[in-house]
């Protein structure tokens, strides 16, 4: 991605992502979104604006969306489109809205709370595995962008067990856990979204465990695992709270700690960043650590650090 995080956490936000709900509809209090077979265009305010996926209104304070988006369509690659088509041109705008729209339109492109994310997680997984078998992929998105980066974080974990902090809709652990020799722990803040992982984990027959907990405040002994990973997270932080994840996770290794962050000129608001990286800056928070560390660039920036 930067694949754009929900780590400000659905349940934090009162979003269940496995609410009942009519088929083919999504509500809440701030939210609407409907297949567009469901939507009554005729009697609907008119529309703040169309674009090739999504037709946008307001009725009220309440955001109203239809799409026309089918369950061979539904990714991870969604997050990229509302984030061109209505967030960054700023039709659209927040976290929080964000959230609750991206949920919306995978709850109502195929009925069923479990059916819909399992066809969400299914054809995610089956395209970053696409892109691993292209020599350099040709299409630019959210999940072309973040395949190398699953790649390389599986190539880094050796077997053991090992903790992924902030992994919001826990791709990346569903990937280490069809591995074997790891036993692997997923956590995040979001008490929704890891209750919908430990769902789609246990209908993969995974051995998946999940914690719910701020990446620097883990309910865990000190080196209680071999390895942590600390993906695409700290780009979300400010520096303090970055700088005590880290400290967190080299609490919790007794290995190894494989930090990645995207560069960017600036940080990319519709994605949830509030700051950026470069490779001088790897290397400062690698030498504070006090420990044996390497800094690479592949795909963004990467610190991998040695605490054992």
């Amino acid at each position: 991605m930067s694949v754009p995080s929900l780590r400000s956490a659905i349940a934090a936000r009162r979003i269940d992502p496995l609410a009942p709900s009519a088929p083919g509809l999504y509500a809440d209090h701030l939210v609407r979104v409907v297949r567009l077979e469901r939507a009554a265009e005729a009697a609907s305010p008119k529309p703040i604006v169309r674009t090739r996926h999504f037709t946008l209104r307001r009725r009220g304070r309440r955001v109203e969306l239809s799409h026309c988006l089918r369950p061979g369509q539904l990714d991870n690659d969604l997050a990229g489109l509302l984030a061109e088509e209505l967030f960054a041109p700023g039709w659209l705008s927040g976290s929080d809205v964000f959230e609750r729209v991206f949920t919306g339109v995978v709850r109502s492109c195929v009925d069923g709370p479990l059916p819909a994310w399992t066809t969400f997680y299914d054809n995610t997984l089956a395209r970053i595995r696409q892109y691993w078998r292209m020599p350099e992929p040709a299409a630019h998105s959210s999940i072309a962008g973040f395949a190398p980066v699953y790649r390389r974080t599986l190539d880094l974990v050796a077997p053991g067990s090992v903790l992924d902090l902030g992994s919001c809709f826990g791709f990346l652990p569903l990937l280490l856990a069809e591995r074997e020799g790891r036993t692997v722990i997923a956590s995040d803040l979001s008490r929704g979204t890891m209750r919908l992982l430990g769902t789609v984990a246990g209908a993969r027959s995974l051995m998946l465990d999940v914690l719910v907990c701020d990446a620097a405040q883990v309910p865990l002994p000190d080196r209680s695992v071999d390895t942590v990973t600390v993906i695409h997270v700290l780009e979300h932080l400010d520096p303090d709270h970055g700088d005590a994840v880290l400290r967190e996770a080299l609490r919790l290794a007794r290995r190894r700690v494989v930090v990645a962050v995207p560069y960017e000129d600036e940080p990319t608001a519709a994605y949830g960043h509030v700051r950026c990286f470069s490779p001088a800056q790897l290397a400062a928070m690698g030498r504070r650590t006090g420990h044996r560390f390497e800094v690479g660039t592949f795909h963004g920036g990467w610190l991998v650090v040695e605490p054992g």
